[in-house]
This record gives structure tokens, sequence and C-alpha cells, in this order.
């Protein structure tokens, strides 16, 4: 795949209070979680932008950049996607679009970046989300960059926080991913959370 004209980016700057701890670090089997998604991201993409304000203790590359929130402060994910955004227009690359991904997801399908793909020539929005079992999932989601300037203006001057809230007000296109024995897209926020992705591990890799 031709990846010039997206960033991967997974945002990982969360402070996981509901987990107790760093959940980044967490094993899933061998890997951290944080490990799993990159591990996947790079089946398609060359270069991974990573979002992050603690240590992550990730083996260090050239196609791996971690930087922090370029503001700090409890802002929530928008912070990270207008830092992405941010570095994508400094970069000197190409990149028109970001696609995010949450660090805690560590089973999610990458054919979605098919998905994507065929979205971006169809160019019928500047945002697109995933959603799954009607559930819809604001951080799996494909930003243009063109949302720059208003994403900063509503995140600094206007309080918007929540992904959800900017989303609708912006618009927002979704795209259905379909599944039949587990949802793909589950994210790890508490302990129960994990203790239900280690059952599911065990059968996703046999």
């Amino acid at each position: 795949m031709n990846d010039n004209n997206i960033l991967a980016v997974i945002l990982a700057g969360g402070k996981s209070k509901r987990f107790g701890e760093d959940k980044n670090l967490v094993k899933l089997g061998s890997l951290s979680l944080i490990e799993h998604v990159i591990q996947k991201v790079k089946e398609k993409f060359k270069k991974i932008l990573i979002i992050a304000n603690n240590d992550l203790k990730i083996e260090k590359s050239n196609d791996i950049e971690v930087i922090p929130d370029h503001i700090k402060g409890n802002l929530g994910p928008l912070i990270g996607i207008l830092t992405a955004m941010k570095w994508a227009k400094k970069s000197n690359s190409n990149y028109k679009w970001i696609a995010t991904f949450p660090s805690d997801t560590p089973f999610f399908d990458i054919s979605i970046i098919e998905k994507y793909e065929k979205k971006i020539i169809e160019d019928d929005s500047l945002l697109y989300f995933v959603t799954s079992s009607e559930k819809r999932h604001n951080i799996f989601g494909l930003w243009s960059i063109d949302l720059l300037d208003v994403l900063e203006e509503d995140l600094l001057k206007n309080n918007f926080r929540k992904v959800e809230d900017w989303a609708n007000k912006i618009g927002v296109k979704t795209i259905n991913i379909k599944f039949e024995k587990f949802d793909p897209f589950l994210n790890i926020n508490t302990k129960e959370d994990l203790s239900k992705a280690e059952k599911i591990f065990k059968d996703y890799k046999k």
C-alpha cells in the first residue's frame, strides 16, 4: 500500500485511571498491549507516530516516533489527534489524513485500512469512524488534515473535550465491520476487560 497520504497514529496518552496502572505496558501473552497494536499497524504502514506522555518501554526504531501531547493538561484524546495533525503538517510529507488507533485494543482487524482507502477515493466526508455491533468506536478513525484548524479552535477556545461530541458537531460517517466470534474492537479499560481479553487471546492464537 502506498501510505504516503495516511499517517498511522497510535493514541497512548491516556492516564489509565480505571485500570489502576499504565495499561500500555500490561502484558497479553508475551507482548504488552501497545506492542500488539504496533505489530498490527506495521503490517500496513512504514511509519508510525505514537502520542504518549509516559515511557512506553518499546524498542526504538526509525519507523516509530513517539511524541507527547503538545499541550499538557486533561484535554482528552482530541489533543492527541491535534498533536498528530500538527506533526503531519510539519513533517515535510504528503500526509493528508491520519488513521488513529487506540493503544488498548489488541484484536482489531487491520483490514479496515483498505476500507479507509476506498473512503478517501469516495471523498464524501472529512471524518470516518468504525462501527461494530451497532457501537461506534470513536478512536478508530480516519481524519482529514483539513480539520486541523477547526479542531484546534474547538479544543482550545470552545472547550470541546469528548471525541464523540466534536465528531457529531463536525459530521462523521461510519464504516461498519462485521464479526462472527467476538468484537475485534474490544478495548481494555479495566482489569475485568483484561481477563476477558486473556480468554479471547487463547482462542485467538489457535
